[in-house]
């Protein structure tokens, strides 16, 4: 098999996303055929109900503003006005009462007034004005009625059901990745986290997580709590208690993984929390839980250990969304975070902000960081943003019977057991797999498909850029290095969420090729 000198080379500097360009370029350089991009986590499906709400919404949205100035140029509007709303609202309502759209909004009002408590006309005038974006946010975290619906989504999504850590609040964000960015931030700016100091991440990781704490504006050292991939990619006892390091002031996770695609087990998530109360009651977590809802029974880090954690959720994975960046940050009101403001550190970056002696908590301090302080009065999310967010939250809980994640979880197990079938290996299978990623784990593949001389020497000659290089240029298949997740092994991630059945299959046809081209170098 032929292969130049880029081949040869692994250029293990670059970021998996940063390589997957040089990739994407190879995939795309064959005019005489199409290119199976399965590097991307953007899903091709999405949920449609929640988009036709905001729409039908944003009309009557309209007609609101249009009454103020009526009587002068058409497309001068006003701002909305409450007296009489409701009323208004019933009268359209009952001229698009054919509209799904407008039977989802009935529906979302009706769930949010009687299991949530939301007195319909509020939280009516609330979503209109959003949909306008004619405010600036306010509260500047969240909008009032927003939070409400939301924190009550991810009680059900990521606590099944139910919070036994007391109330929490949530800051709305530019999506996942601006949530983390305002996090490190904000806990370097309140000396939380200084230069020189220890955190812990789970590992395999997405790749920005490892990235961070090296900035020179962080400067922090990683103590790495890898998961052993012997078949569903846990914590051991030995790994976890690494966290009894009283230098090891923050633990970051992503749960359930990228790229392993596996939930943390009951079982971790509890030694995780005897660990924190008996030797740790001082560890920050962070945990970023962005795929839970693909999980089954899934329990975030945030119910277990609720003192202890914040967590990161963002809504583009689940609901298709990741153009309108959506993302949370979520923190109880008894967190260790809030406690050690106690001690009054940082105080006076914020005295433009919040008066002497006004309260204040860690979610009011990102908020003002994400501004820059100075700018606080115009932080927050874009309210279209935050409708959005919230119809998408009322979607899940008007779908009681599920059927909308039903669909989702058979899509991409359907896609993972179809390309594991098309390579011709036995796919994994745990009460903690979530699938919409997969490792392939190079070594393990090639002794199963051949045998283990042959893996062996793959391993040893051979590089996992080499053939993602190869596959590339060959086939149009784009892979990703699994080594830029930090995976041990030698290994590729495969996303199962963008491509169709047929496409799958024949990326693992094109996987076993290339391979198969190795092994008859192998033979020669």
């Amino acid at each position: 098999m032929a292969t130049s000198d880029l081949f040869a080379k692994e250029d293990t500097s670059l970021s998996p996303f940063e390589f997957k360009d040089q990739l994407l370029e190879l995939a795309s350089s064959h005019a005489d055929r199409m290119m199976l991009n399965a590097g991307r986590g953007n899903p091709n499906f999405l949920a449609i109900a929640p988009r036709r709400a905001f729409l039908q919404l944003s009309e009557f949205a309209l007609q609101e503003a249009e009454r103020s100035y009526s009587y002068l140029h058409s497309g001068f509007g006003g701002l909305p006005e409450r007296d009489g709303m409701l009323g208004r609202f019933d009268a359209y309502m009952q001229s698009h009462c054919d509209s799904s759209g407008m039977k989802f909004i009935r529906a979302a009002l009706c769930l949010a007034n009687d299991q949530l408590g939301i007195e319909t006309e509020g939280f009516l005038f609330e979503l209109v004005n959003a949909a306008l974006g004619c405010y600036y946010p306010e509260p500047v975290s969240m909008l009032t009625y927003c939070e409400i619906v939301v924190k009550e989504y991810l009680q059900q999504e990521l606590m099944a059901g139910s919070n036994n850590g007391g109330d929490f609040r949530l800051f709305a964000t530019e999506g996942g990745t601006a949530a983390m960015s305002y996090l490190f931030h904000s806990l370097k700016a309140n000396r939380f986290l200084s230069k020189g100091d220890f955190i812990a991440i789970v590992t395999p990781v997405f790749a920005p997580y490892l990235e961070i704490p090296e900035l020179e504006d962080y400067q922090l050292y990683v103590n790495e709590l890898v998961t052993t991939d012997s078949g569903n990619w846990q914590l051991s006892d030995e790994t976890i208690h690494q966290l009894a390091n009283p230098a090891i002031k923050l633990l970051c996770l992503v749960n359930p993984g990228n790229p392993s695609s596996f939930a943390l087990s009951e079982d971790s998530l509890n030694r995780i929390k005897q660990l924190v109360e008996s030797a740790r009651p001082d560890l920050m977590i962070v945990t970023d839980d962005v795929y839970g809802p693909f999980a089954d029974g899934f329990f975030s880090l945030f119910k277990v250990c609720p003192r202890n954690t914040l967590c990161v959720y963002s809504f583009s994975k689940y609901f298709g969304a990741t153009g309108w960046r959506l993302g949370v940050i979520a923190i109880h009101e008894q967190s260790l975070f809030n406690q050690r403001l106690e001690e009054d550190q940082g105080q006076g970056r914020y005295r433009t902000v919040f008066r002497a002696g006004q309260e204040n908590d860690f979610i009011d301090r990102m908020v003002a960081d994400s501004r820059s302080v100075a700018l606080h009065h115009s932080a927050g999310l874009s309210t279209p943003q935050q409708l959005q967010m919230a119809l998408f939250s009322l979607a899940s809980m008007i779908d009681s019977e599920r059927i909308y994640q039903k669909e989702a979880k058979r899509l991409i197990r359907s896609r993972l057991a179809t390309l594991y079938k098309s390579i011709g290996i036995e796919q994994p299978k745990s009460h903690e797999l979530v699938g919409y990623y997969t490792l392939l784990d190079l070594e393990e593949m090639a002794a199963t498909l051949y045998n283990r001389r042959f893996a062996t020497w793959f391993v040893e000659r051979h590089s996992c850029s080499e053939l993602l290089l190869t596959l590339a240029d060959e086939t149009g298949v784009v892979l990703l290095p699994g080594a830029g997740f930090d995976v041990k092994k030698p290994a590729v991630r495969v996303s199962l969420a963008n491509l169709t059945l047929a496409q799958y299959k024949a990326i693992g046809e094109c996987v076993r090729k290339v391979l198969t081209e190795f092994y008859q170098e192998f033979t020669c």
